[in-house]
């Protein structure tokens, strides 16, 4: 008598969640990213915070992969969140920050970017739109609604170097910046020193006239470089 023998296909592992901070001072707002964010299988909240002092504490306590951050945390005209940002990424390599805020200045965008925020969305963004975004800075894009963009192209032009002032060398390692690698990632494609890569990253800053990488990424984007 022959048995028959079942094999099971393997089951695949489900990929773990984007793990979500949500930083703004109003609570009911937190409510409302809370409730819409976790519809999605692929993002969960693990952490709130209301104040910059909470927002450092929290983003310690619970590792997300994503800060969504408003600008405006305290009573008054300031925008502290610049400064959150700024402290989360100093302290958090890798860490995606999203900023999401009222303010469309053209200055906020930049300088948020400048503070090391890869993306840039105002509060009356789409539903959809955000978790686009959310998904793209957790991958290590760059994620700007139409508005940020503009300021963004705004900001960058006047003076853009041409392409042919990046080396060939150059635009390998902004291919490989624009998919988040990070310098000793990009080393080893590239098959160079980790040293040579912070060169290369260097110049190529330099030369689109940005401070940071998810600025040359954006900025490389718009002039046709990616």
């Amino acid at each position: 008598m022959n048995a028959t023998i079942r094999t099971e296909a393997p089951t695949r592992a489900r990929p773990m969640p984007t793990r979500i901070v949500l930083v703004d001072d109003h609570s009911i707002m937190r409510q409302g990213l809370r409730a819409v964010l976790e519809r999605e299988d692929d993002l969960r909240v693990v952490g709130e915070a209301g104040t910059p002092a909470d927002a450092i504490a929290a983003v310690a306590a619970s590792r997300p992969h994503v800060v969504l951050l408003d600008l405006k945390l305290t009573a008054g005209p300031q925008t502290d969140g610049l400064d959150v940002c700024r402290r989360l990424c100093a302290a958090h390599p890798g860490l995606g920050v999203l900023v999401l805020t009222t303010f469309a200045e053209d200055r906020l965008v930049v300088e948020s970017v400048q503070a090391g925020a890869r993306g840039y969305v105002v509060k009356d963004v789409d539903t959809t739109e955000l978790v686009r975004a959310i998904r793209a800075v957790s991958r290590g894009e760059s994620a700007f609604d139409a508005r940020s963009a503009s300021a963004m192209v705004r900001s960058l032009s006047g003076g853009v170097p041409d392409r042919e002032r990046l080396t060939e060398r150059e635009l390998d390692v902004l291919r490989l910046l624009a998919r988040g690698l990070s310098n000793r990632a990009i080393g080893a494609e590239l098959f160079i020193s980790e040293t040579t890569v912070k060169f290369h990253v260097g110049n190529l800053m330099r030369k689109l006239m940005v401070s940071r990488r998810a600025e040359a990424v954006y900025a490389a984007t718009k002039l046709g470089l990616l």
